[in-house]
């Protein structure tokens, strides 16, 4: 022993965690190829801006606007519901 306290070594699976981003046009999950924003996604989003709801809503309302940009067919309220219908109501 050197005086130096041992380093243990954890195997953490959460560690190989990857992100849940989305591709365009479609805004489907890249990594599991759900509609975007996917149950991941949503969670690390409310983990992320926990202190700041409202950069989180300006965010996603972004995301939105990409979205029936890149989708002139989509019905918007659907893509309404998806980006933002998930949020807290912050009250």
């Amino acid at each position: 022993m050197t005086g130096r306290p041992a380093r243990v070594l954890m195997f953490r699976p959460h560690a190989r965690f990857r992100a849940h981003t989305h591709t365009r046009p479609l805004f489907l999950c890249r990594e599991c190829g759900a509609k975007w924003p996917c149950q991941p996604a949503r969670l690390a989003l409310l983990v992320a801006y926990r202190s700041n709801p409202a950069g989180l809503r300006d965010m996603l309302t972004n995301k939105l606007a990409m979205a029936l940009s890149d989708q002139p067919r989509a019905d918007p309220d659907d893509l309404t519901a998806r980006f933002l219908g998930w949020l807290p109501d912050g009250r």
